[in-house]
C-alpha cells in the first residue's frame, strides 16, 4: 500500500556546547504517549508554522547555506531558521536572538518577543537533512542546523522557561551518547559531527538521508548537486 502521510517541513537545532574541550549537545525526552518517536531523546525541532517566513531576523543565513537551502526547499532558508530558533524557545526556554523591539509579533512568537530579542540565525549552520520513513504516524522532511551554545543569549543550563514538550532536558556529551534511547537518525547526525569537530565552518557537503518506498539512502547535497547525486 502506498504511504498516503503527507510530509511537513521541518527544522531542528543543535546546540553544540564545548566543541573543543568535552563536546555535547542539547536533548530532550519525548514523553511515553507522544505520537512521534515517544520516549526518544531529540534535538529540539518540529514543524515549520506558516507564520515562520514572516517574522524579523537580525540578519542572514550565512551564504553558503542560505544557497543550499534555496536549491532544495520550496520554503525560502529564513523560514527554515526562524523554525529552528522558534522550536528551541518553546522547548527548551534559550534564546538565540539579537536585542531588538519587536511589535505586535504573530501567536507562536510572542513569548520569544517579550525577551527582548529578535531572532538571529547568522551563526546557524545546515548540516543535515532527513527525510522520516513511510508508514509513520507522521512524516517531516527535516533540515538540521547546528549552532554553538556560546550564541545562546540564556544561561545554557536554565530551563525554567520550556514548554513541557520535552522532559530531562541535558547537555549530553557526545562520549556518552550511545547510552541514551536516540532515534536511529540522531545517531546518524551525532555521528557526523562528532567526525567535525575540528571544523566549525559550514560542511563542504551536506548528507541527505533520503527514505523512500525502495531505498534508504544517505547521499550529500553540495551547491549545485541534485539530492539524488553522489
Amino acid at each position: 500500500m502506498d504511504d498516503k502521510t503527507a510530509i511537513r517541513d521541518a527544522a531542528t537545532l543543535i546546540v553544540l556546547r564545548d566543541r573543543l574541550t568535552s563536546p555535547s549537545v542539547l536533548m530532550g525526552q519525548r514523553g511515553a504517549g507522544a505520537a512521534f518517536m515517544p520516549n526518544k531523546f531529540v534535538f529540539p525541532g518540529g514543524a515549520v508554522d506558516p507564520v515562520d517566513g514572516t517574522v524579523p531576523l537580525s540578519g542572514p543565513l550565512p551564504a553558503p547555506c542560505r544557497d543550499r537551502l534555496a536549491e532544495e526547499s520550496r520554503l525560502p532558508a529564513a523560514a527554515l531558521a526562524a523554525a529552528a530558533i522558534r522550536e528551541l524557545w518553546e522547548e527548551t526556554g534559550h534564546v538565540l536572538g539579537a536585542p531588538g523591539d519587536w511589535p505586535d509579533p504573530p501567536q507562536g512568537w510572542r513569548g520569544f518577543a517579550a525577551t527582548g530579542h529578535i531572532p538571529d540565525p547568522t551563526a546557524l549552520r545546515f548540516v543535515f537533512r532527513a527525510v522520516t520513513p513511510p508508514g509513520r504516524p507522521r512524516r517531516f522532511d527535516a533540515r538540521f542546523f547546528l549552532v554553538e551554545a556560546d550564541r545562546l543569549v540564556t544561561d545554557p543550563d536554565d530551563f525554567t522557561r520550556a514548554e513541557d514538550e520535552l522532559a530531562h532536558l541535558q547537555w549530553v556529551p557526545l562520549a556518552d551518547a550511545r547510552q541514551f534511547d536516540l532515534p536511529f537518525i540522531a545517531q546518524v547526525v551525532l555521528a557526523e559531527l562528532a567526525a567535525r569537530l575540528a571544523d566549525p565552518g559550514p560542511p563542504d557537503r551536506v548528507p541527505f538521508f533520503r527514505n523512500d518506498d525502495e531505498a534508504h539512502l544517505v547521499t550529500r547535497l553540495g551547491l549545485h548537486s541534485h539530492p539524488d547525486a553522489d
